[in-house]
């Protein structure tokens, strides 16, 4: 069931959002109540894994690793 909802906003915004709307083919009203379903929906509900990939969590050892500290070891003797 949809209901009204009157908001109070800066008229640039405004503005800014008709433009955008307009320019992706959706209404304003369909664009902020995609906005505001997706920072209310739950997080594990949004971010669905699926069981292959869940099968393969914990199989790679995780190293802390520097890569930028060996990248530039490796520009430096490269270049030098």
């Amino acid at each position: 069931m949809d209901s009204k909802l009157t908001l109070k906003l800066n008229e640039n915004v405004i503005e800014s959002a008709k433009k955008y709307a307009k320019e992706n083919n959706i209404s304003l009203s369909r664009m902020i109540e995609n906005y505001l379903q997706a920072i209310t929906i739950d997080k594990r509900k949004k971010m669905k894994i699926s069981p292959l990939v869940e099968s393969l969590t914990g199989v790679i050892e995780h190293i802390d690793k520097d890569y930028k500290k060996d990248y530039t070891d490796f520009l430096s003797e490269k270049y030098s």
